[in-house]
């Protein structure tokens, strides 16, 4: 299912700040001509929030200082853009590729093409711990449940924990038989899964330094993995005890593979036993689970598919916002929040016609990023990563 989607100047909000400022805005729609038009501002009020106007093609129906409700009545179609209240300074000097925030929200953790990994905190960017360690690109980054140790996997073929306290790297796995492009921790992090370009997906102690298993092995690069507990009417095969007492909190887990040959893999962690596959438009980038009933999954050339696992032959959904490849999702609140090549990232909601977008990197791709929620003054922060360098955070106070 395709969709007009809106666009607006990246800086909009510095464009709209005085009197006649003026920024642009579009409506893409698949298969027509796209609609331009023109956003003025006819003054500033006391409360510093802009009085702006629309060209004829569109309106807007409401403004803050941080954010901008735009329509376009010819497409029945409406957005949101949200502006970073925040953008760090540079943490990388090169493309940022993935993030996380801990389990408390007070560190972020990101990863580069420059070969370094960094945790920062997260109020403002201050660098704590720079990880060295790996060879070339780190692909992949995130923080275990406990929010002091890290899991990184590179283009080296390598995966690594660090201590957060003093950076230093207790663990190294070896066995892949190239780079590392997604990682997974089980439970409360006795075991991790990382898949590979190598084809395979892989189950590891992290006590022993060991490989308990290879769980799928698929002859294509697997770009994306996530583990969850699906719906107990999935059968998840014969194993009811772990094949090994170093296996802990297998059990009862499926584990969601997205493949470079346009397929979408679920397999069961423990019985290695591969429950369904489901045949794309391209290439799957990413993959996450909704509830133990709903998964996601984003292709390279921009299909979202919305899968019940319980019957996953036809998907439940298919939304094309742009035919960028969709590099990142994440559940969030009663939705989800996706992250494509040409820069965009958006987030849904179930009941909710409007698509909030999160705007600031100008056109450059977001990749892999760190959403958290937690209690603060009922405040929900987004955070995005992107090629520029740069970690932005959005506020996202009324979802």
């Amino acid at each position: 299912m395709g969709s007009a989607r809106i666009f607006i100047q990246s800086d909009w909000q510095q464009a709209l700040r005085k009197a006649d400022g003026e920024a642009w805005v579009s409506c893409k729609i698949a298969g027509k001509p796209t609609i331009y038009g023109c956003l003025k501002c006819l003054g500033v009020g006391s409360d510093g929030i802009p009085h702006i106007t629309s060209s004829d093609e569109f309106v807007v129906h409401a403004v803050t200082k941080k954010s901008i409700s735009v329509s376009c009545p010819s497409e029945n179609t409406s957005s949101k853009f949200l502006s970073p209240y925040t953008g760090f300074a540079r943490i990388h000097g090169k493309s940022i590729t993935c993030m996380d925030v801990s389990s408390g929200g007070g560190l972020g953790l990101s990863t580069s093409t420059d070969g370094s990994m960094k945790i920062w905190q997260t109020n403002n960017g201050e660098i704590r711990r720079v990880l060295e360690g790996h060879i070339y690109d780190v692909n992949c980054c995130m923080f275990f449940p406990s929010g002091m140790v890290v899991l990184s996997g590179g283009m080296d073929s390598q995966i690594k924990i660090w201590s957060v306290e003093d950076a230093s790297c207790p663990v190294t796995f070896k066995g892949h038989q190239a780079g590392i492009l997604d990682l997974a921790v089980v439970d409360r992090g006795r075991n991790v899964l990382s898949c590979s370009r190598d084809g395979t997906a892989r189950l590891w102690d992290c006590g022993r330094s060991s490989c308990l298993a290879v769980v799928a092995e698929c002859g294509v690069p697997i770009n994306g993995m996530c583990i969850g507990v699906p719906d107990n009417t999935v059968n998840l095969g014969s194993h009811e005890e772990p094949p090994s007492d170093r296996e802990v909190g297998t059990g009862g887990k499926l584990l969601l593979l997205a493949r470079e040959d346009k397929k979408l893999q679920g397999v069961s962690v423990q019985s290695r036993t591969p429950i369904f596959v489901f045949d794309g438009s391209d290439a799957f980038n990413c993959c996450t689970f909704l509830s133990s009933m709903s998964v996601l999954a984003g292709t390279q050339d921009g299909n979202i598919y919305t899968l019940d696992v319980r019957n996953t032959r036809t998907p439940v959904q298919t939304l094309c916002k742009s035919g960028a490849p969709v590099l990142s999702l994440m559940p969030f609140g009663e939705g989800f929040i996706a992250s494509q090549g040409d820069g965009t990232c958006f987030v849904l909601q179930q009941d909710s016609a409007q698509v909030l977008e999160l705007i600031g990197p100008d056109y450059d791709p977001v990749y892999k990023r760190g959403v958290q929620s937690w209690v603060a003054a009922m405040d929900k922060l987004v955070y995005t990563c992107c090629r520029d360098g740069i970690i932005r955070k959005y506020q996202l106070t009324d979802l």
